[in-house]
Formats: structure tokens, C-alpha cells, sequence
């Protein structure tokens, strides 16, 4: 949090404690919430279909929407990516590989994971 956003909140805290309240309150929700989203389990990544959009590979990588797909329309996306009319796709082998994981969910030698 900078200077700038601090000194906003200690005025409105000032004048209106109830308001700071809801706001540190549904700031926590939303970071609780956007850590709870982000990332796959192994479960998940082992019953993911065999391609799937390029939003469930960000998922799985941890990677914020705008930020996969620029570096899939740059060709710079870690895994191979499909280009399907206008959709992009991303096929399971090629992410478990990635992730260093192989379907029957043991790991891959020599992976980036490893």
C-alpha cells in the first residue's frame, strides 16, 4: 500500500470508522479469494480434458489472464498453445510435462518441476 492510498484511508477512517471497517474487511475477502482461485491441485490438473482453453493453463501456471495471453499471441507461452480459429488451446501432455507430471500423476525426469 503506498503513501498516497494510506493517508486516504486514515481520513476516511477519521470520519467514518464503519466505512474503513467494510473496506479492510472486503479487501481481506477479495485476497482470500483471489489466493483460494489461483493454481490447480494435482487432483485438478489430473482430471483436466485433453486441451482446454488457454484461461485453465494460466490457472494451472499461475498466470493472470492478460499476462498468458500475450505471451501466447508473442509465441512466448511456456507450454505449446494451439490456435484454433480464435481460441487459443492447451493440450494436457504438454502441461503435465511442463509441470513435470505424467498422467498416471508420477513425475516426469528432468522436468522443470523437478
Amino acid at each position: 500500500m503506498n503513501w498516497h492510498t494510506t493517508s486516504q484511508i486514515d481520513t476516511v477512517s477519521e470520519d467514518h470508522p464503519t466505512l474503513i471497517r467494510r473496506y479492510t474487511v472486503s479487501m481481506a475477502h477479495a485476497m482470500e479469494g483471489a489466493e483460494a482461485s489461483r493454481g490447480m491441485t494435482h487432483a485438478e490438473l489430473m482430471a483436466l480434458p485433453v486441451s482446454f482453453s488457454l484461461d485453465v493453463a494460466n490457472r494451472a501456471l499461475d498466470l493472470g489472464r492478460t499476462t498468458g495471453f500475450a505471451l501466447a499471441k508473442q509465441g512466448a507461452y511456456p507450454v505449446r498453445v494451439l490456435r484454433l480459429g480464435r481460441q487459443y488451446r492447451v493440450t494436457r501432455y504438454d502441461l503435465l510435462r511442463y509441470l513435470g507430471l505424467e498422467a498416471d500423476g508420477g513425475e516426469v525426469p528432468g522436468s522443470v518441476a523437478a
